[in-house]
């Protein structure tokens, strides 16, 4: 299977007809592909991140203005047919010999393994020897079709978190988060999805010249990163690497097909896969690698390379919007260079055009959890993208931050309170408390938002929290609070209540929320203007 020129990504056209086609099919005009439809939440979003590497590669526009040529109307079906041809060559799968996708450019000799291991929730070899796969059963996934096989690679690859001794993670870290621009409507076709996360050429170093193994580390023997070897930087490789980074050292075994149903998609195929070979210390991924499609907390000072953010305990929400949209000085944050390339230079564009950005985009950000080696995880949310004034962006932006920040300090006190109403000694409870938070930040969240929008259509001379978002905002989280504790309290075994403990417990958490100093400094702001409104 050659990955360029044959059928095998599944997608739905806009009449509803599901096919696979070749990736250069996604520009066809007449009923267009609509979406990618993928068996597992995982291969969906690496096959965005596989299509977006591959247009970012084979046909990046040169400046924005041609961005917005093609955003509105895409190259023709031969030219793109033709210039992803030309690198065919780099995107063998299954063929018996020279470089195949993905995969170690010589036969290993390694230890060989059932196909599962591809699957970054599969439970490891001693889990499965030890009779200690509760959760995620071994023995599911024994052999897959070559469809499912290049994905699970792509997906593998890009996420790869630590895998034991010499096993590298990915080049942005194990289990990174990922962050694209999307069309609101459902209606936008895919050409349109993965345009909106493409970047010119100038912000790339150097652009694309072929079948190059600084691009495509597969096409040559693997920088092995043993006591012997060598790590990969920046400043080894072409940039456009990034997104095709290949830490894990692995061959498929072709020799051994077999026929049947692909456990994964539930197809009927005659080739597939059951086994692959893999070796340790492939390429590790050492120094300031910052990916376009992933946010990264930034050190003030320098003095540590970017850290790429990862999926969290607790899931995804507004309080990671500032740093996954724009940039939170609070801890560093800064959005991905993709989102950041929209906001600050494609919104312009399309607001020429007469386009409300709040009607052509949204963010859509996902990624795993990862505890080391152990999948706790898979997460994923669509958030609203606000254009701002540059103007007053930076007061904007502190007006965001002072909201998230007097939320993190509520659910904080009240995770505080609540552990005081359960327990005797709460100081000495252990245990996971995380769906607290959780509830907190789901009541809230559709209000942010809401206050956001207020925000944003503020005056580009505003210097001061306007008083009736600062106002509403603080209700909304104090009544939050309160609404939480009781579910989470007086709801709980009425044989284990301690009705004074629980009392007191709620009492104090009325007081701590009228002393907390960020609500207090929300509350002049509101007193502001109710006197304002009695002084009429």
């Amino acid at each position: 299977m050659n990955l360029i020129e044959d059928a095998w990504i599944p997608v739905v056209r806009q009449d509803g007809t599901k096919e696979k086609i070749a990736p250069w099919q996604i520009v066809e005009i007449d009923n267009p592909v609509i979406d990618i439809v993928a068996p597992r939440a995982d291969f969906y979003g690496a096959m965005y991140q596989l299509l977006i590497g591959l247009l970012q590669t084979i046909l990046p526009p040169i400046d924005e203005d041609e961005w917005f040529q093609y955003s509105v109307s895409p190259s023709s079906e031969d030219e793109v047919k033709e210039k992803f041809g030309r690198f065919s060559g780099a995107f063998e799968f299954s063929k018996k010999s020279g470089p195949r996708f993905l995969q170690d450019f010589d036969s290993l000799g390694g230890e060989l393994k059932g196909v599962a291991s591809l699957l970054i929730e599969a439970p490891g070899g001693k889990t499965l020897k030890d009779n200690l796969d509760h959760f995620v059963k071994g023995g599911q996934v024994e052999k897959i079709c070559e469809s499912c096989a290049a994905i699970a690679l792509f997906t593998l690859q890009t996420n790869a978190p630590s895998g034991g001794v010499g096993h590298r993670v990915g080049l942005r870290g194990g289990g990174p988060m990922t962050t694209l621009v999307m069309p609101q409507s459902d209606h936008a076709t895919l050409w349109q999805k993965l345009w909106l996360n493409i970047l010119p050429q100038e912000d790339f170093s150097s652009a694309s010249n072929g079948l190059n193994s600084l691009i495509f580390p597969w096409l040559a023997p693997t920088r092995i990163s043993d006591k012997t070897g060598v790590n990969t930087t920046p400043e080894d490789v072409n940039p456009l690497q990034m997104y095709w980074g290949m830490p894990r050292r692995i061959r498929f075994d072709f020799d051994n097909l077999q026929t049947g149903c692909c456990d994964i998609c539930g197809e009927k195929n005659e080739h597939l896969l059951s086994h692959f070979e893999t070796k340790n210390y492939g390429i590790n991924y050492e120094g300031p690698w910052v990916h376009p499609l992933t946010p990264y907390r930034i050190d003030p000072e320098n003095k540590e390379p970017p850290l790429s953010l990862k999926g969290q305990q607790g899931g995804l929400g507004y309080r990671h919007w500032l740093g996954f949209v724009w940039q939170d000085d609070s801890n560093g944050d800064r959005a991905a260079r993709v989102i950041r390339s929209f906001n600050e230079e494609k919104i312009e564009l399309l607001q020429y055009q007469g386009k409300d950005v709040i009607d052509v985009a949204r963010l859509w950000c996902f990624g795993y959890d990862m505890d080391n080696m152990k999948a706790r995880c898979w997460y994923e949310q669509k958030m609203p993208l606000i254009y701002v004034d540059k103007d007053y962006r930076e007061e904007f932006v502190s007006f965001v931050q002072s909201m998230v920040q007097s939320a993190k300090e509520v659910v904080s006190t009240l995770r505080g309170q609540i552990k005081q109403a359960w327990f005797s000694r709460p100081k000495d409870a252990k245990g996971d408390t995380s769906m607290i938070d959780y509830d907190f930040w789901q009541a809230t969240e559709a209000d942010f938002y809401k206050q956001l929008y207020v925000l944003s259509a503020q005056p580009a001379h505003t210097r001061f929290m306007p008083p009736d978002v600062a106002k509403q905002w603080v209700n909304k989280i104090r009544n939050a609070a309160f609404e939480v504790f009781d579910y989470w309290v007086m709801e709980g075994d009425t044989e284990d209540m301690d009705m004074k403990r629980i009392t007191r417990a709620r009492t104090d958490l009325n007081k701590k929320l009228y002393s907390i100093k960020s609500l207090k400094s929300l509350d002049q702001s509101a007193v502001m203007k109710d006197k304002e409104v009695a002084n009429g």
